[in-house]
């Protein structure tokens, strides 16, 4: 099932948004094949849902024979997916060049968070630089206050393991003319460049204060799209930008319409959120549900990460999944024909390692000299 079924992955174990590409793949249908170096996983990776759906084999990569069984492998892939800092493959001697001898048609997928070159390319760093040199931090917080981080889902993510994933499927589209593969250079700070485009379409226009944040219209700025606390402490989201869906706000909360009539006049937004601040203040989360929700006054209730996968429309939709005992989101985008299915919960590390040699050739013996050499870790 699902539309890559038949397209090979061989993944090397990583964190963040190279198990999140490699996740992406195999709920689609790709076979992906986890690279682990060692037969211990972390307290954190035990809880971790990109394992879903992936075979495991633990190799030695340290060992030459390891990286043998490796290329042995990498010949009959459609993809490889890099998740090491620049160049760390090169000395490990599995690098584009060698992998390309090997085989020509293969996609060879790195994520880094600075990219394959540039003066910043061998430099540590985690989603908060990445976003920060590309404007996306200083454009998210509160006017006057300090940016505030947006997680990890705009570096990693978004710009990461998404862009991975979708350079993957380009390339393997190019390929099937062109017979040829190629290097796929996802630097997490180009993707979150990337997500800035409308930003710098309205900065352009005149239509955003690039140099501030807290005072534009998707910033928190404006009345109308921002989150709001109720009377029991929890809050609410509304994001009526157009005038029509504005009125249906304004008229559901019943506020008076001349007084918040002038919905883009920006000197007074500061008084008009107060005052809505105020009216909603008034009631629960659960009565403003009640009074807005479903309807054209774009709003939404704030939910915790737990209360998420209980809300009518996730449920309705099968937006979550529970698997290993875990809730957690299922697979995305949803496809009429070949839908995707998680085809099974994390695997140990090194699970399928002795079917997943055999596969691709080795003897019982064969596998058992690698064993006992400590190259399969089991």
């Amino acid at each position: 099932m699902g539309p890559l079924r038949g397209v090979r992955v061989i993944e090397l174990a990583g964190l963040g948004p190279g198990p999140m590409a490699g996740m992406m793949l195999a709920d689609l249908g790709a076979e992906v094949i986890l690279i682990e170096r060692g037969v211990v996983r972390s307290a954190l990776q035990e809880k971790d849902p990109s394992f879903r759906g992936k075979r495991s084999l633990a190799l030695n990569l340290k060992d030459s024979t390891g990286i043998a069984a490796l290329l042995r492998l990498i010949e009959k892939a459609d993809v490889l997916i890099d998740p090491y800092r620049s160049g760390v493959t090169e000395r490990l001697g599995i690098g584009p060049a060698v992998c390309h001898e090997r085989n020509a048609k293969l996609i060879y997928g790195r994520i880094t968070g600075w990219g394959q070159d540039g003066p910043l390319a061998p430099a540590a760093g985690h989603d908060i630089n990445y976003i920060a040199l590309t404007g996306a931090l200083f454009a998210i917080g509160r006017r006057h206050e300090r940016p505030t981080p947006p997680l990890n889902l705009v570096g990693d993510m978004g710009g990461g393991g998404m862009l991975l994933a979708y350079g993957i499927v380009c390339a393997l589209i190019e390929t099937r003319s062109s017979g040829i593969g190629q290097v796929v250079d996802a630097a997490m700070v180009d993707g979150a460049a990337q997500m800035m485009w409308m930003l710098h379409g309205l900065h352009a226009a005149g239509a955003w204060n690039a140099g501030a944040r807290g005072v534009n219209l998707l910033d928190g700025g404006a009345h109308f799209y921002d989150t709001y606390e109720t009377s029991d402490g929890k809050y609410v989201a509304v994001g009526a930008i157009e005038p029509q869906f504005y009125a249906v706000l304004i008229e559901r909360m019943g506020l008076d319409k001349d007084r918040f009539a002038r919905q883009m006049d920006k000197a007074q937004w500061p008084v008009l959120k107060d005052e809505m601040a105020a009216a909603f203040k008034t009631k629960t989360r659960d009565q403003w549900c009640s009074i807005l929700e479903g309807g054209d006054a774009c709003f939404a209730p704030v939910l915790s990460l737990a209360e998420a996968p209980n809300h009518q429309h996730n449920r309705a939709r099968d937006s979550y999944i529970e698997l290993d005992g875990m809730v957690q989101p299922a697979p995305a985008p949803r496809f009429s024909r070949t839908p995707a299915v998680v085809r099974h919960g994390a695997r140990g590390p090194g699970a399928d390692g002795a079917q997943i040699l055999a596969e691709a050739g080795y003897t019982n013996q064969e596998i058992a000299e690698l064993r006992d050499g400590k190259v399969l870790m089991e």
